[in-house]
């Protein structure tokens, strides 16, 4: 692994006040979520806590169709400000109503609802601008530490909201968060590159662009990198859906064990998916990358055999593997990604594209849980596996001789151009 990649970019300003944006954001996030639910909890009991995470998860997926052409529309950077203050607002309103005692389970789905709809927008905005921050064989890095965030704010997010909440109450863990928002919205305002509005006519090709979802859908149907890529993904995230639902199930009914062994088995595969982003993002853009890309998925699919015997060692081990291998699919493919999408369609596009990803999600988490409820795990672990392996084996088939090719593009001439203007180092350009 070569931690100069990582230096590298993160000597990049105008990537290192993004990066850091994100993972302030994410952390956060970590810790609202174990605050809203410890409050749930207390207000409405188990059954509130599950409309919680409904309310925090389904909108995502809804939001997607909303929030995808205001990112091709507006101000990226705009957006980005709005939106960070308008949810350190509504968040706020958590710990003011607990204080003057108003405070409802509505309130808190309320809470979550927003948060599950605007959600999308640093989701899929990040890889939207990253092409507009770094060049472009430096985008596998910038990918690399954009994953390693969203691992390393899994891990720790969770805890220390949980370590806050005693410290501190949890209404007060959510006043924390909402100063985190702010900080966020300052942190873009002094990013330098525009992060404008696309303009259509910026990049070769990008002049039939239309608004809308049609010519994004079209893009990706006729580009055989982002097709397969898409279906792909979203094949081997309804196996990760139904691990949602058979790691838990295992704790409970094969050993008879409580929350420790559950974290342990979280901890493992969050840890393999950490170490899989680190090592990936080091390791230079090839023109193998979609190969690359099809045997990792091949490897994390076929991994999952390991989850056959119901034994600890074995499943611990089968977890931590398909972290490894799975998470530089993301890095990996993100490059893809970032790259053969003209700029006045890549919100449309990563939007589109990680909903696809995300809503595959509880389709998978709806299959463990049917198939489970008959004690049916064998042909759950079966299926999920060859769901996760075969897509792999034949984007191998299909790009074994395909080159990719990373090309200059009009953003980094545009960088180039700032990095090299010295009136330009303090100065943040008006958006559109």
């Amino acid at each position: 692994m070569d931690v100069k990649a990582y230096l590298s970019i993160l000597r990049i300003g105008d990537y290192r006040l993004l990066w850091s944006a994100l993972v302030l954001n994410l952390l956060g996030d970590g810790a609202t979520y174990a605050a809203l639910a410890w409050i749930t909890l207390d207000k409405a009991g188990a059954a509130g806590l599950g409309v919680l995470g409904v309310c925090l998860t389904l909108p995502v997926i809804l939001g997607g169709a909303v929030i995808g052409p205001l990112l091709d529309r507006f101000s990226r950077r705009k957006l980005f400000i709005y939106d960070s203050v308008f949810r350190a607002a509504v968040v706020a309103l958590v710990p003011v109503l607990a204080v003057t005692g108003a405070l409802h389970a509505w309130h808190l789905y309320v809470v979550a609802l927003v948060y599950g709809l605007l959600k999308i927008i640093p989701l899929a905005g990040t890889p939207a601008v990253l092409p507009e921050l770094v060049p472009a064989d430096k985008l596998q890095a910038a990918s690399g530490l954009e994953a390693t965030a969203m691992g390393a704010a899994n891990v720790l997010g969770p805890p220390i909201g949980a370590g806050l909440i005693a410290l501190f109450g949890a209404p007060n863990v959510l006043v924390l968060d909402a100063a985190t928002y702010l900080l966020f919205a300052l942190l873009i305002s002094r990013i330098k590159a525009p992060l404008a509005r696309p303009e259509p006519s910026a990049e070769p090709g990008a002049k039939d662009a239309k608004p809308g979802w049609a010519p994004v859908f079209l893009l990706i149907v006729r580009d055989r990198f982002l097709l397969v890529l898409t279906l792909s993904f979203g094949a081997f995230n309804v196996s990760a859906g139904a691990l949602v639902v058979a790691i838990p199930w295992l704790t409970k009914f094969e050993f008879g064990s409580g929350p420790g062994v559950l974290g342990l088995m979280l901890a493992v595969m969050a840890a393999g998916e950490l170490v899989g982003s680190l090592v990936s993002g080091a390791v230079e853009t090839s023109e193998k990358q979609m190969l690359r890309i099809g045997v990792l998925q091949l490897l994390s699919g076929a991994v999952l055999f390991l989850l056959l015997p119901t034994a600890l060692p074995w499943i611990l081990l089968g977890l931590a593997l398909n972290g490894i291998l799975s998470a530089p699919m993301t890095v990996l493919g993100g490059v893809v990604r970032m790259t053969r999408v003209p700029n006045a369609m890549r919100g449309r596009a990563m939007t589109l594209m990680r909903t696809v990803m995300a809503g595959a999600l509880p389709a998978g988490s709806a299959l463990g849980g049917v198939l489970l409820s008959g004690s049916h795990y064998t042909a759950l672990i079966f299926f999920v596996a060859a769901l996760a392996t075969a897509p792999g084996l034949l984007t191998v088939v299909l790009f074994r001789d395909t080159p990719f090719r990373l090309e200059v593009t009009a953003a980094d001439e545009q960088r180039a151009e700032r990095d090299s203007d010295p009136d330009d180092a303090g100065t943040v350009p008006a958006a559109s």
